[in-house]
């Protein structure tokens, strides 16, 4: 058995997403026996961000510096702003290079189940951002799930007033994705959503 400070590592590491405590214990074996090379690069990484950590006050993103790395990029595009639930979904969209504009990260979804209300989110930062004017467009990327779809329903009502171009992630089938495996809700979106072919 391991001493107590390993355990102790070895139990936070299961607390992380995509973690079990048997492939928490394979790690810190790995950080054992790879000390120089992988354990302390890590701790001093980890060192780093604890003591770095901001939230953007522009955006909502996590990152070391305010405004984050995305907000002071001059490359990307004002005019267009891509509205998310959680720092997750940003990184999400962001890592496939496709969106060129900034973002917005509400924090959450409107959810009368778990009592948040819009004043629990980032949507009276959002409705500041946009009024100040200089955007074009802002997509409304929530999640495909009925708390999802009711905060994009809400955004629109709060931004209808606006003079921009509002839009939506599609919702359908998946690439490569196979009709037998989609769930109705899926299929039903694919559906309505349909398209002449070109």
């Amino acid at each position: 058995m391991a001493g107590r400070e390993l355990e102790t590592l070895s139990q936070a590491l299961a607390r992380l997403p995509g973690f079990g405590p048997r492939s928490a214990r394979r790690a810190v074996l790995h950080l054992v026996k790879k000390r120089e090379s992988a354990l302390e690069p890590l701790l001093a990484a980890l060192q780093a961000v604890a003591e770095n950590l901001v939230t953007c006050s522009t955006c909502g993103n996590v990152d070391t510096v305010d405004p984050c790395a995305l907000c002071s990029d001059p490359r990307r595009d004002t005019r267009l702003l891509c509205v998310v639930e959680e720092v997750a979904d940003l990184w999400a969209l962001d890592r496939s290079r496709l969106f060129p504009g900034h973002y917005h990260v509400l924090g959450g979804r409107l959810s009368a189940l778990e009592g948040i209300r819009p004043e629990d989110l980032g949507i009276d930062s959002l409705v500041r951002r946009v009024a100040v004017g200089g955007i074009d467009e802002v997509v409304l990327a929530m999640n495909a799930t009925l708390e999802g779809q009711t905060t994009a329903h809400y955004l629109a009502e709060r931004l209808d007033a606006f003079p921009i171009r509002l839009t939506q992630l599609a919702h359908g089938l998946p690439v490569g994705g196979e009709l037998d495996y989609l769930d109705e809700g899926t299929l039903a979106q694919a559906l309505r959503a349909r398209r002449p072919v070109a």
